[in-house]
């Protein structure tokens, strides 16, 4: 995208890539980095046939996000994460944030990107609340709820209400299992997200950069840096 580009030449020594699947993201020469996801190379052929199987990268750590297995990678181990379109479908976004500041040494770097619903297929659904999100911290979710991918079908695959001997639970386990889109934001309200959780949790990270989605670039980007 227009600006991961420059995001990611800053990043140096040894880091971690979150939900890289196929798109790997390019980083400069000399640093180097490990794979998490929630599957492994073989399970993601099964579950995403559609996608360019010779891409896929092979996964070093395969944990959940929502479970909190970042943690496993280790306490200020790494010097950078890249985390690319992956905050979107967890169950908790603040938790995530949190675990990414764990795992970052000072001085280390986290790339985050995330779509503009104006942009996407979620554009008719309503935005994700920092209260909600804040709530779901609270409470400790490690699950998305039925009711998140409710509102995707409802919003982006009204089809399946069309057939009435449809059974909507498996359309829901569907999308659990391809892990579809669970919060929303534009713009102004991921950056309000961000800053408010940092805010919130007290985390020692330092907003380096800031990009809107634009219309050639559908994306928000941030560049946090840990003090």
């Amino acid at each position: 995208m227009k600006y991961r580009k420059a995001a990611c030449a800053r990043l140096v020594g040894s880091g971690l890539e979150i939900g890289a699947l196929h798109e790997a993201t390019p980083v400069p020469a000399g640093a180097t980095v490990r794979y998490f996801d929630a599957m492994d190379r073989e399970s993601a052929i099964a579950a995403f046939p559609e996608l360019d199987h010779s891409r896929l990268v092979q996964v070093d750590h395969v944990g959940d996000l929502d479970r909190r297995d970042l943690r496993k990678v280790g306490s200020a181990s790494v010097d950078f994460v890249i985390a690319n379109h992956v905050i979107e479908h967890v169950a908790n976004p603040v938790a995530m944030l949190e675990d990414i500041h764990f795992i970052c040494r000072p001085g280390g770097l986290a790339v985050i990107a995330a779509p503009d619903m104006r942009y996407t297929y979620d554009r008719e659904r309503a935005l994700t609340s920092f209260d909600h999100l804040w709530a779901e911290y609270e409470e400790g979710v490690e699950t998305v709820s039925d009711e998140h991918y409710m509102d995707f079908l409802r919003h982006v695959g009204k089809h399946v209400f069309e057939d009435p001997d449809r059974r909507i639970a498996d359309d829901i386990a569907h999308c659990r299992r391809r892990r579809e889109h669970a919060h929303v934001w534009n713009s102004v309200t991921f950056e309000a997200f961000v800053r408010e959780t940092i805010r919130r949790l007290g985390l020692d990270w330092t907003v380096m950069d800031c990009h809107p989605a634009e219309a050639d670039s559908h994306e928000i980007l941030m560049v946090l840096k840990k003090g």
